[in-house]
């Protein structure tokens, strides 16, 4: 009798060890997977942190500088990295297309899944790599912690568009990229602005008028976004969804954002 209840304790060990390790495995969206670290090839990510000051990024420079901080924090400082970000033309200053400041290719995010081979691909340049499209989606688009970023139905929380519960809560929806491109990755030609002043402002729209419409052509500043799941408004596009109800930190959950934006390394 006692061996049989000794080896009856043994399996119940074993059964509750072996589903202890199975739930340590599990990663649920947000959480960072503990002790991993990010394959070398790892040259692209979704920033796990916003700035934390709307649109304004410190323009592409001071984009490019949070990157490369979170990068290094990551241990992989040892490239070059630059945000994914369009600016519009203005008096005496070209514009700036994303796809022409993120490399050649290809790119593989943290676990080391190539996300695209080239930018062809990454923008679907060709009608028969439209419809193939690239390989980001919300199991891939991860940040460079190796977090999966929380999207629209994973916990759902009618206070999401809240940016003071929303900084605090690790789960709060917040699947917006900030990119200001169109769909080639190409700056945007007409008079709205649709990168916060090129990534300088904070400025929350005036009360009245278009207040809170999405890419309202009223002059007002608000940032065009992409979704890394490809899950959302507008046309659900990876770069160029819709745009934000304006430039403001406390704009962007509105529309289930923070200020997150991809990074690609260049070397």
């Amino acid at each position: 009798m006692t061996k049989i209840k000794s080896s009856a304790l043994m399996l119940s060990g074993t059964v509750v060890l072996g589903y202890s390790l199975l739930f340590a495995q599990v990663q649920r969206p947000g959480e960072y997977p503990r002790g991993v670290k990010p394959s070398a090839m790892m040259n692209f990510f979704v920033t796990s942190e916003p700035v934390g000051d709307g649109g304004n990024l410190g323009g592409l420079a001071g984009a490019d500088a949070h990157c490369q901080a979170l990068a290094t924090a990551a241990g992989a400082g040892n490239r070059t990295w630059h945000a994914y970000l369009s600016t519009q033309a203005r008096p005496g200053q070209p514009a700036v297309n994303a796809r022409d400041r993120i490399g050649k290719g290809p790119w593989y995010n943290f676990k080391g899944e190539m996300i695209a081979q080239d930018l062809a691909h990454l923008h679907g340049d060709t009608m028969e790599l439209a419809h193939q499209g690239n390989n980001l989606n919300k199991l891939t688009g991860l940040t460079e912690k190796g977090q999966i970023v929380p999207g629209l139905y994973d916990y759902s929380d009618p206070l999401d568009n809240d940016w003071n519960y929303s900084k605090t809560t690790r789960f709060s929806t917040r699947h917006e990229m900030l990119t200001g491109t169109q769909t080639d990755g190409t700056a945007f030609t007409d008079a709205q602005d649709h990168t916060c002043n090129n990534w300088t402002s904070n400025e929350s729209p005036a009360p009245g008028g278009a207040n809170g419409d999405l890419n309202a052509a009223d002059g007002r500043r608000n940032a065009q976004i992409g979704f890394p799941d490809r899950n959302g408004g507008g046309s659900g596009s990876w770069n160029s969804a819709h745009g934000t109800r304006g430039c403001a930190q406390v704009d962007l959950p509105k529309t289930h954002g923070m200020g997150l934006f991809y990074c690609f390394a260049i070397n």
